[in-house]
């Protein structure tokens, strides 16, 4: 049998302490030091132990309940260069004229408070616990107060701090700009220092042309060597989209138009985004038509509740066994 924990005299004179500190209240101490609530138990296995967990545990779909979730989606897997002007639910500081949400930033930094005092927050990078939208909240809220001119550092978010859902105004618009470079990094691209010419020339070599249908929502077409492809974010739960994916299959008509094919789907953030090979002269504006007409035959297909016929089950396992999890 496991000993009894003794209680020290500090535990005991702190029994009223203990029992009206909230979570929130306790501060954070060293793992093998005594929690503060005054338990007499290492902060690691007392409120050390919930803190971890909430740092690390992964939230499956981050952007839920943000305008644009799809696009954010897109935007952080998808798209090499884009812009967002982002909406706060409360009035931004003093000299802080404006919050731009960008696929990337010079140097991976995860934000940027520019020389006139904008803020430019990164979307594209390597976040340290399991809940994106809670990290990209506290670089946000560190940009707000960094002096201008200076990068926002990385860090782990507090555990107890906000997410984006509660900083962003849930009734703003999200309108992804999609760009061919990294201009937008630099006020003035063209009288850059060398230095800084040299590093968007490199970036832009390796941005793939990217374009944001207009008819339909979360639809991004991209230019590759070899062909050109159709990656479309979708809200629907997944496995209704699946079921309904296979429908058309079976049937012929999950194409966008001939020699063009859906080949699969990624996985992402708690969202499917079936992909469609496209020849390559087929551009994007050459699928706008023929994406709006396939929305129409998938809203059909999701409203369906017959069980799938042999013939749609294999196209699902065909369907499922090329789905990519991306995140």
């Amino acid at each position: 049998m496991a000993k009894k924990r003794p209680q020290t005299k500090g535990n005991q004179g702190n029994k009223g302490k203990q029992s009206q500190l909230e979570d929130h209240e306790v501060p954070v101490v060293g793992a093998r030091e005594p929690c503060p609530c005054g338990s007499g138990r290492r902060y690691k296995a007392c409120h050390g132990r919930s803190a971890a967990h909430a740092v690390t545990e992964l939230v499956q779909r981050p952007f839920d309940g943000l305008p644009g979730e799809c696009d954010w989606v897109a935007l952080r897997e998808l798209v090499p260069a884009a812009t967002v002007e982002l909406t706060l639910k409360e009035a931004l500081p003093d000299g802080v004229p404006s919050v731009t949400l960008a696929t990337v930033l010079p140097m991976a930094w995860p934000a940027l408070r520019r020389d006139d005092g904008s803020v430019l927050l990164g979307l594209q990078n390597e976040t340290s616990s399991g809940d994106i939208s809670r990290d990209l909240a506290d670089t946000l809220r560190r940009a707000l107060a960094t002096e201008p001119g200076k990068p926002v550092p990385g860090r782990r978010a507090p555990a107890d701090g906000p997410r984006l859902q509660e900083l962003i105004d849930e009734k703003s618009a999200f309108e992804p700009v999609v760009h061919s470079g990294f201009e937008f990094w630099v006020p003035d691209a063209e009288n850059a220092a060398p230095e800084v010419s040299a590093s968007l020339e490199r970036a832009n070599a390796a941005a793939i042309p990217t374009v944001r249908l207009s008819g339909v929502d979360a639809a991004y077409w991209c230019e590759t060597p070899e062909k050109n492809h159709l990656r479309w974010v979708m809200p629907h739960p997944e496995e209704q989209l699946l079921d309904a994916l296979a429908r058309l299959h079976a049937a012929g008509t999950s194409s966008l138009g001939e020699g063009t094919r859906l080949v699969g789907s990624f996985r992402a953030h708690g969202l499917t985004v079936p992909v469609w090979d496209l020849p390559s002269g087929v551009g994007a504006a050459d699928v706008e038509g023929p994406a709006a007409e396939f929305a129409g035959r998938l809203a059909t297909a999701l409203a369906a509740t017959e069980p799938l016929t042999p013939e749609e089950r294999r196209a699902r396992g065909g369907l499922t066994n090329r789905q990519v999890t991306l995140s």
